[in-house]
């Protein structure tokens, strides 16, 4: 009988080849295809009518594959908005005279702490100095007519012009006194802001004017971070979003929030201007690069799994999930999914999947659904 078998199916495998390589065939693709078909179920009765006899282990059997199960759990997930920013400080004033002149002190030096009105500089200031000393002699001409005039006046002796003359001589002269001491005052410079002094950029000697610094002041105890977002986040980003801030420099990484968000889109680039405050640090430097990830949506109980797991068949998204049927083996089932946003590698789960799921993490594209599988 084993005999039988295995001759007929040497004939019929025989015959299939010399009609496949002669061309005795029919023309018809479709003819053609079915013939083979119908070749192929035959061939598998004879091997499984043999296998029975034999006593050998079924085809189907051998081809068990071994894969990998992961247990699908909830976690948090989120997305981020990932930006280059920098470290600047919210108080970060550059330091300019009110008027020309030229340095003859400057009374600070890099990394001085200073307090708001303190003198930094001075400008040269003699010329308004000898004015000054000229105006006081003509104030004091003015106020002892004045004074004179008054006391003639008041014994009604003289006339009321020559009093008037003498007192608005007296108040022209304290008027122009006000005016050259307010002169004066700005050849001072004075420090604008409490801080730390960085960068003095002029020396003594040296001509400033209005809008030259002589140097910055920064208030390092108030630190903000500062980035560019594309415009199209511009309705995602809001004012407490939360933002993970690291510094690459500095190996290290905190969490805060966002302080600022600009109103206005820059026509240039495009983009948006958010801010976000630090907490003081010694560490920390004004333009110091500062990686920024902005959180724009999380779900604190989602599932997520590796977005590579994902395959997409014509019906739509799905992954393999495993059913135990012993205590080393699972029937592969195809699941279908609907997938939310996706970050660094791994993608939300919105439905298809629960808590407990045994997906197929290791030789899932090796699979088909129904098949048994080993792990």
């Amino acid at each position: 009988m084993k005999h039988k078998i295995f001759f007929s199916f040497f004939t019929l495998t025989l015959s299939a080849i010399l009609l496949t390589a002669c061309g005795g065939g029919p023309k018809d693709k479709n003819a053609e295809l079915a013939a083979l078909k119908d070749q192929k179920s035959k061939i598998e009765a004879q091997i499984s009518a043999l296998e029975k006899e034999t006593g050998a282990t079924p085809a189907a059997a051998q081809r068990i594959k071994t894969v990998g199960l992961t247990e699908v759990t909830t976690a948090p997930f989120k997305h981020y908005i990932d930006l280059q920013g920098k470290v600047d400080a919210q108080d970060n004033v550059p330091v300019t005279s009110r008027m020309p002149g030229v340095l003859t002190r400057i009374l600070v030096k890099n990394g001085d702490n200073v307090r708001k009105g303190q003198l930094l500089a001075q400008l040269d200031n003699d010329v308004m100095e000898k004015s000054m000393a000229e105006l006081e002699l003509q104030l004091r001409t003015a106020e002892d007519i004045y004074n004179r005039q008054k006391g003639l006046w008041d014994q009604k002796i003289g006339t009321e012009l020559q009093y008037i003359q003498a007192k608005s001589q007296k108040e022209a002269a304290e008027q122009r006194i006000a005016t050259t001491r307010q002169q004066m005052s700005q050849s001072r410079i004075y420090a604008p802001i409490s801080g730390t002094v960085d960068v003095v950029i002029l020396k003594i000697g040296q001509a400033i004017s209005p809008g030259m610094p002589l140097c910055n002041i920064l208030n390092l105890s108030k630190l903000k971070v500062q980035g560019e977002v594309t415009e199209a986040y511009v309705s995602k980003v809001r004012q407490g979003d939360q933002v993970v801030v690291s510094f690459p420099d500095l190996n290290k990484e905190i969490t805060t929030r966002v302080s600022y968000v600009s109103k206005s889109i820059s026509p240039t680039t495009r983009t948006f201007s958010v801010e976000c405050t630090l907490p003081a640090n010694s560490e920390y430097r004004a333009n110091m690069v500062a990686i920024m990830k902005i959180v724009d949506y999380q779900n604190l109980n989602a599932i997520s799994v590796p977005v590579n797991l994902i395959q997409t068949a014509e019906d739509g998204e799905f992954v393999m999930l495993a059913a135990k049927t012993g205590e080393k083996t699972a029937t592969a089932q195809k699941m279908p999914v609907k997938t939310g946003s996706n970050y660094n590698g791994n993608v939300e789960i919105k439905s298809g999947l629960k808590k407990g799921d045994l997906i197929i993490s290791t030789g899932y594209q090796e699979v088909n659904s129904g098949e048994t599988v080993a792990f």
